[in-house]
């Protein structure tokens, strides 16, 4: 009868070993907090349905495709939500999950909010600080996951598109001096994926070095539409390699367009899987270099 009892135990406690085994590594982006803020490190994050909110402690959310699918790409993603929220779960896990089924392995990135309640942290700061460093960390552990440091994406949705654009086209990719071994590595992306990004930190002028960029919107997002419009005219002024598309219609905030009844947002993640292909990003470690990395 004890045996039976033991079996019986072990299967009720199957599900739980392996939900732990399977529960996706969180790393801080600072050890003992973000500078300034350390004091701060400990306050729970406040979360609920598609939302995350009360961000003190800045972090990536790892999600490692199947092994045997790996290619050593990895894409730093930064969800959206007005700098008020991060819409995690739809611009987060979802983007995760699909990239992990084209062998890329993904950091989900939860930055600082400037506009969430009693914030104290300033957009064009602490949300710009959270991307430099997150770029900075995943190349300093790309061994540790198996990472190509030559493939290193950011992908942003509507706010944190914003959050791409400012690590992408503004200063301070390197500082061989800092201190902290993780901020000498270079915060520059290789690729950018910017889903209806944000209007704010556009660039007026997009340097010949800029890291290629993939872009998707819809015509009547009255928000973000421009953002696209703006980034593929710097960029074909740049001569630098670019890809957009400009849907008639989907508003804004479609995520990754599965809840979607418009068949052109239902399936523009194979618009993305195209270009990745397309451009050789998805090409493992030992087969062809990608052609438009810088």
């Amino acid at each position: 009868m004890l045996k039976y009892i033991k079996v019986i135990f072990c299967l009720l406690m199957l599900p739980t070993v392996m939900l732990a085994q399977t529960a996706p590594t969180v790393i801080p982006l600072w050890r003992n907090g973000a500078p300034g803020f350390e004091n701060r490190r400990n306050e729970p994050e406040l979360a609920k349905d598609y939302w995350v909110r009360n961000v003190h402690n800045p972090s990536l959310t790892v999600f490692l495709p199947p092994k045997d699918k790996a290619n050593g790409t990895a894409v730093v993603v930064c969800p959206g939500g007005g700098h008020r929220l991060l819409v995690y779960t739809a611009e987060g896990i979802d983007p995760a999950k699909f990239l992990n089924s084209l062998g890329v392995t993904v950091f989900v990135l939860k930055y600082r909010l400037g506009r969430d309640t009693l914030s104290p942290y300033k957009v064009e700061v602490h949300a710009r600080e959270d991307g430099l460093r997150a770029m900075r960390l995943v190349r300093s552990r790309a061994a540790e996951f198996g990472i190509d440091t030559n493939r290193i994406g950011m992908m942003g949705f509507s706010a944190g598109g914003e959050v791409v654009d400012m690590v992408a086209f503004g200063p301070d990719k390197t500082n061989p001096n800092a201190k902290d071994p993780i901020d000498r590595q270079n915060a520059q992306p290789n690729f950018l994926i910017q889903i209806y990004p944000g209007p704010l930190f556009v660039p007026e002028v997009v340097p010949r070095d800029a890291p290629p960029i993939f872009l998707l919107a819809a015509n009547d997002d009255p928000c973000c539409s421009i953002s696209v419009v703006k980034l593929l005219e710097a960029y074909r002024q740049a001569k630098v390699p670019a890809e957009a598309h400009l849907f008639t219609q989907g508003a804004h905030g479609f995520n990754m367009g599965n809840r979607s009844k418009l068949k052109s947002i239902n399936t523009w993640p194979q618009r993305l899987a195209d270009w990745l292909s397309d451009n050789n990003i998805l090409e493992p470690i030992s087969g062809v270099r990608p052609k438009v990395m810088h």
